[in-house]
């Protein structure tokens, strides 16, 4: 990777609001700071948008509607893929970008500058395959036509933990299809998405098709939005409570949506497991974004007769990664994203802990500037511990000892969310029954990520509804309208 100069880079980030293809104040000219959570020091201040720019942002979406619904196929893809290869090109300043907002290690900035970059191309590939159907009535008389067309303007709000992949995941999809967007990214990483959005006006996408509003008001912002009428879908990635609000308002206006919420992961380790294996999937599964992810391994559930064994490798691994500044090459474990991640990971830990649990690593913040917390391993974990109910959101692996492979599914499956689970057996019948058995929408077996653009992300039960990515992936953009022809 080429060094990037910070000072450099921050300059070319826009700061304001993109409505209508032009870059604008917030009303009033409020702004809020973007902080760097590895030192607390302010990286810009961004215009902070309010409900009036809300509205414009919408009118300039619906002004769009039109002309990018028409603009043909081939078009929108050479679009996509003409922003693929612009991201590629500057992948050094993207992933340096994502470190210093969000606060991940530079080596996984860039494995998620190809994840998100990959939506880009994916999407490029798919916007050409919309396809139909055309078909005989099966009385004879008559003829059955269906066309697939844009939702229209779409809402899409997006969390902190990945300023790049998720909205990619959602930006690429709701263009490829011909909808137009109104888009409000997290208020802790807003600079990553703004200068995306500038790289698409470098690609020619049209005014009004992306609209970008940053904002410390989230509801009172977007609440307006939902209940215009004129936005017909809803994409949001985030917690579960929020999703649940979100769901109820869209019901008003009975908007499609795609909620992509929380995730409690389970991950299996039975007694035939690879332990080497299952170490270093438990490490990636745990250990990603410093476990700030909804895929993260929040419950690791191990077979009695290598449960202590599999704990003391896991803390090995765990306690031998190096902490700093993301921009640090050697840094392995970042800082979590602010004040209160930090004290939540500190309150789960020391519940746990007061009810039994004993810690085999880490277990403390530590002392230095940022919101840096240790590598945690906690063994003996007692059922009632708040953070095998609660999405932990930090570097801990809680670890659990069962018995036979119904007591490891019924723990598994014992909770609201259905996001993800790892499994890691060698026997192929028990991978098979496990994985079917499993309440989730996807399974890692034998392996610790599951994030692949040609795959369709999402959850069942309280983790969400809907997909993204994958073959499905730009279905959610879609309505399908059917027309009978008369013989």
């Amino acid at each position: 990777m080429t060094a990037v100069d910070v000072t450099s880079l921050l300059e070319k980030v826009p700061t304001r609001l993109l409505i209508g293809g032009t870059w604008q104040d917030a009303t009033g000219g409020e702004t809020f700071t973007v902080d760097d959570p590895a030192t607390g020091k302010t990286l810009l201040e961004v215009a902070d948008a309010r409900p009036t720019d809300g509205a414009a942002a919408l009118n300039a979406a619906c002004a769009a509607k039109t002309g990018w619904a028409e603009t043909a196929p081939r078009e929108r893809a050479e679009l996509l893929r003409r922003a693929f290869d612009l991201v590629m090109e500057r992948r050094d300043e993207f992933a340096t970008l994502m470190t210093l907002e969000m606060g991940k290690p530079l080596s996984e900035a860039q494995g998620e500058l190809n994840y998100g970059a990959d939506f880009l191309r994916w999407f490029s590939e798919e916007a050409v395959r919309i396809d139909g159907g055309f078909m005989r009535s099966p009385d004879g008389r008559g003829r059955l036509l269906v066309m697939r067309q844009p939702v229209g303007p779409c809402l899409l709000i997006t969390p902190w933990n990945f300023p790049l992949a998720m909205a990619t995941r959602k930006i690429a999809p709701a263009l490829a299809a011909g909808c137009t967007m109104v888009l409000k990214p997290a208020a802790e990483t807003p600079l990553t998405t703004l200068l995306f959005a500038a790289l698409l006006q470098e690609c020619g996408l049209p005014d009004g098709v992306l609209n970008v509003l940053p904002t410390t008001q989230a509801a009172e912002v977007t609440g307006p939005l939902l209940a215009d009428g004129r936005i017909r879908k809803l994409s949001f990635t985030g917690s579960t409570p929020v999703g649940r609000r979100l769901l109820a308002q869209c019901s008003d206006q009975v908007l499609r949506t795609s909620m992509e919420l929380g995730g409690n992961a389970p991950f299996l380790v039975f007694e035939d497991a690879d332990l080497d294996a299952a170490v270093e999937g438990a490490v990636l599964a745990k250990m990603r974004n410093m476990g700030e992810a909804c895929t993260a391994a929040n419950r690791i559930y191990v077979a009695r007769p290598v449960s202590a064994d599999f704990s003391k490798r896991l803390a090995e691994r765990l306690s031998s990664l190096r902490m700093g500044h993301g921009l640090d090459p050697q840094t392995q474990v970042g800082p979590l994203i602010g004040a209160a991640a930090l004290d939540k990971v500190s309150r789960l830990v020391q519940d746990a802990v007061d009810k039994g649990a004993t810690v085999v690593t880490g277990g403390r913040r530590e002392q230095r500037d940022g919101f840096f917390y240790a590598p945690t391993v906690l063994a003996d974990v007692p059922a009632d511990a708040q953070l095998l109910d609660e999405e932990v959101f930090g570097p801990v692996a809680p670890v659990i000892s069962f018995d036979t492979e119904e007591e490891g599914i019924a723990l598994a499956n014992g909770t609201e969310y259905g996001l993800v689970a790892y499994v890691f057996t060698r026997d192929l019948s028990r991978a098979l029954r496990v994985t079917e058995a499993l309440e989730v929408g996807m399974v890692g077996l034998n392996q610790g990520v599951v994030s692949n653009a040609a795959a369709p992300f999402g959850g069942v039960k309280a983790s969400g509804l809907g997909r993204e990515g994958g073959a499905v992936g730009i279905d959610e953009y879609l309505d399908t309208k059917y027309v009978a022809i008369a013989p």
